[in-house]
Order: structure tokens, then C-alpha cells, then sequence
């Protein structure tokens, strides 16, 4: 993300030692939507992991019982 986001916000040769407003605005909504799609990641991934676990419980009593 630091690399993504600096390379996407900062140019690579600085004039100013300190950040400008367009940059740091762009860095905000840079992490910001790393984060929201990190989070959704996250969400979608343990959802994912419950189906396994439900499908595998299942196929686990399907043969403990034949």
C-alpha cells in the first residue's frame, strides 16, 4: 500500500520538503480505498471459509453415517 499509493500520489522528483494539499488528498483516498477493500477482502474470504466449513461438516456426516 505505501508503495502503491506513493507512486500513484508522489512525484518522483520533490520540489518542497513537505507534502502539498493534491498530494495529501490524493494519499487520503489512496489508503482509504486500500483499507475499504482490504476490509471487504477480509469480509468476503471468512465468508467464504464458513461455506467450506459448513460443506465440509456436511460431507463429514454424509459419510459418518453410510
Amino acid at each position: 500500500m505505501t508503495q502503491a499509493c506513493h507512486r500513484k500520489c508522489v512525484p518522483p522528483y520533490y520540489k518542497d520538503a513537505e507534502l502539498s494539499k493534491g498530494e495529501s488528498v490524493c494519499l487520503d483516498r489512496c489508503v482509504a480505498k486500500y483499507l475499504e477493500v482490504h476490509e471487504r477482502m477480509g469480509k468476503k474470504l471468512t465468508e467464504l471459509s464458513l461455506q467450506d466449513e459448513e460443506l465440509l461438516k456436511r460431507m463429514q456426516q454424509g459419510t459418518g453415517t453410510a
